[in-house]
């Protein structure tokens, strides 16, 4: 984990100075070639909410200094979309927590007012802030889980939705998830203290490994059923269909039959969907679920469309009776109106969220995390969880050993830089790192994928005794030849090759300052410390290049 966030840093902020006086610095606007813009999630929330950081006392926050920070904060909310009652809830709350505060030693009273923020965020997103460790450090379990069922008494989970929402596409994801990566915390006990080198991470522990039953009810939509047998069939879960001619009712009444006889723990029923909410798709939703009585019913609802989403899963319930929300397309809004007020209009949790288009990306929803995006202040623990999914515990062994002892090469970078493509890609892990995300300008996001695609090429030119010896290219008098063959190889320059070889030495620098403020063993989870993840002290700016490498 520490190799891989050296790899980000050295790439996305090479001479950027990270500042320690404030507890988040919200991001700059991005603009594509073609000049639109280009947001990632809650973006403009985020960077709204980085105005109101500086205008409090020295000594004690008063009402004075917070009421322009209050109107500014909820002016943003508002921008975002979030529902106005559920702002001035939120402010009102805020205001509570912080006047009178006495500002802590060693802390700003900006600091404490974003914590104040953050607190608030988190209760109103289904979290406890009376519970929280540590703001934005994550405990192990989602705050809302799923129901579970046996192979005798199958859970039955009713998907609804308007047509749009991605609900079928939701389907197939929730079944992948519960098919493979659903966590089993029944062994993780809830009150236990965790630290940096003890972190619990969903990853390791055991899953729950569910048989899984989609069942294609929609029987109106042209193409439907076809499409969710293409994604059973794509995760390899069977999908239960009667054609589009049988009635909804008989077909999900059949399905929990055929769960039951062959041993079926959990069952998807894909719904139909409509334009507007009317009363021929509730009628249908009733009588589904007065046939299979579910153990869920979950709305799928579009993030994309803010605080109307929070309204619709409000009016859902009342008619049918939800028992939670899954929002979909979530890597798109950049303003995060609907994950803010979902459970603060309707009452109730989210408990997925769609992170992209993939059918691996759907996660359980954990309001720490997402108060700690919001803020612009990272999110180390969806970090760590992600790395640890594609790293084993022994692979990450070695490579913090190679780092240790300055042994890290340009196979272990490409390792990397593979690591970070399966993760997402460099933006979002750069999002997620606590000191570097809110600090980065993102047209540095763009230059750097380019440099990494540029400088994988010049690798890929190199001998295996090169990748496996950089001093070769470094110190040995051969060097300057060497980088001339790779250059011409790769189709680029001699000032490119030594241009890489200048990141790649200050990469190396980095690790081995980083390990040495750790030391052995340190770090937790594949050697990263979550409270070291943004300290202003371990920046690219004073890492410099070898001597010889300058002279070659």
């Amino acid at each position: 984990m520490l190799v891989t966030t050296a790899v980000v840093t050295a790439f996305v902020v090479p001479n950027t100075i990270r500042s320690r006086s404030s507890a988040f610095i919200a991001p700059q606007s991005f603009q594509r070639n073609n000049g639109s813009q280009l947001n990632m999630m809650f973006d403009q929330l985020s960077s709204a909410l980085s105005e109101v950081a500086n205008n409090f006392g020295k000594k004690r926050i008063t009402e004075a200094s917070i009421k322009p920070a209050l109107r500014e904060v909820r002016r943003a909310l508002l921008d975002a979309d979030v529902n106005i009652d559920v702002a001035d809830t939120l402010i009102e709350g805020v205001k509570k927590r912080s006047l009178g505060d006495e500002v802590l030693k060693g802390v700003t009273a900006d600091q404490q007012f974003i914590k104040a923020m953050y607190d608030e965020l988190l209760d109103m997103m289904g979290g406890d802030s009376t519970t929280a460790k540590t703001m934005g450090a994550g405990d192990a379990a989602p705050a809302a889980s799923l129901a579970k069922g046996t192979a005798a008494e199958p859970a039955v989970v009713l998907l609804a939705g308007l047509q749009g929402a991605g609900k079928t596409t939701a389907a197939g994801k929730l079944a992948l998830y519960l098919k493979e990566r659903e966590t089993d915390y029944s062994g993780v006990d809830p009150d236990a203290e965790t630290d940096g080198d003890n972190m619990v991470l969903a990853s390791k522990l055991p899953k729950t490994n569910r048989k899984v039953l989609l069942v294609a009810a929609d029987v109106y939509r042209p193409a439907a059923i076809k499409q969710l047998q293409i994604l059973g069939e794509s995760i390899e879960v069977e999908v239960f269909s009667m054609g589009s001619d049988a009635d909804p009712v008989d077909i999900a009444a059949s399905a929990l039959e055929k769960a039951k006889a062959e041993g079926y723990d959990t069952v998807l029923v894909d719904t139909a969907g409509r334009q507007v909410i009317d009363t021929d798709l509730m009628d249908e939703l009733k009588r589904i679920k007065a046939a299979v009585q579910p153990s869920e019913t979950l709305l799928v609802v579009d993030a994309m469309t803010g605080q109307e989403a929070a309204s619709l899963t409000a009016s859902f319930d009342s008619a049918v009776g939800i028992t939670g929300a899954i929002l979909t397309k979530l890597d798109g809004d950049s303003r995060g109106g609907a994950a803010v007020s979902v459970r603060g209009v309707s009452g109730k949790p989210i408990k997925f969220v769609g992170t992209g288009e993939k059918t691996k990306d759907l996660e359980p929803f954990y309001p720490d995390r997402m108060a700690s995006r919001i803020l612009g202040m990272g999110d180390v623990v969806s970090l760590v969880e992600k790395a640890a999914q594609e790293v084993s515990d022994e692979e990450a062994k070695k490579m913090q050993e190679k780092m240790l002892k300055a042994e890290f090469d340009f196979d272990d970078f490409m390792k990397q830089a593979k690591l970070v493509s399966n993760m997402g890609n460099l933006a979002g892990v750069a999002k997620m790192m606590p000191g570097v995300g809110g600090n980065i300008d993102p047209t540095q996001i763009r230059d750097a994928e380019e440099r990494m695609k540029k400088n994988q090429s010049m690798i890929n030119s190199m001998t295996k005794k090169e990748r496996a010896q950089p001093k070769l290219l470094i110190s040995d008098k051969t060097a300057r030849s060497r980088l001339e063959r790779i250059a011409k190889g790769s189709g680029r320059t001699l000032k490119d090759a030594r241009v890489f070889i200048s990141e790649f030495q200050k990469m190396r620098t980095m690790m081995s300052r980083m390990s040495k403020m750790m030391g052995p063993g340190g770090g937790g989870p594949g050697g990263m410390d979550p409270a070291m993840a943004g300290d202003g002290d371990m920046d690219m700016a004073g890492a410099q290049g070898n001597r010889a490498m300058r002279r070659a």
